[in-house]
């Protein structure tokens, strides 16, 4: 088995079910952002409506962008989505840009 390269791209990220709602591993980017949304798609809104990005590798604001459409789908359902989990530096981007009480 090979070793990845240090200069290798973070793996593509997918969220997937676990036992409290939804966990996210690997990076989010805006290479897969839009791969990543659309996986999500499939899944049903999680329950509890949590999402954990604790998983996440490596991230730009198209993060930021996948998580305000799960908020935005999980209104449009009723329900109210909670991020937990998000990294430091993910969210000093979302106040840099303005749209961290969108995450809150």
């Amino acid at each position: 088995m090979n070793a990845a390269s240090p200069d290798a791209p973070p793996a593509t990220g997918a969220f997937a079910v676990s036992g409290r709602g939804w966990g996210f591993s690997g990076a989010l980017t805006f290479d897969d952002a839009a791969v990543v949304l659309e996986a999500s798609g499939a899944l049903a809104l999680p329950e509890p409506a949590t999402v954990d990005m604790s998983g996440l590798t490596h991230a730009d604001s198209a993060a930021l962008a996948v998580l305000i459409a799960l908020k935005r789908r999980a209104a449009t359902e009723g329900r109210t989505l909670t991020i937990e989990g998000l990294p430091q530096s993910l969210h000093s981007l979302a106040v840099v840009y303005g749209v961290e009480d969108l995450l809150a």
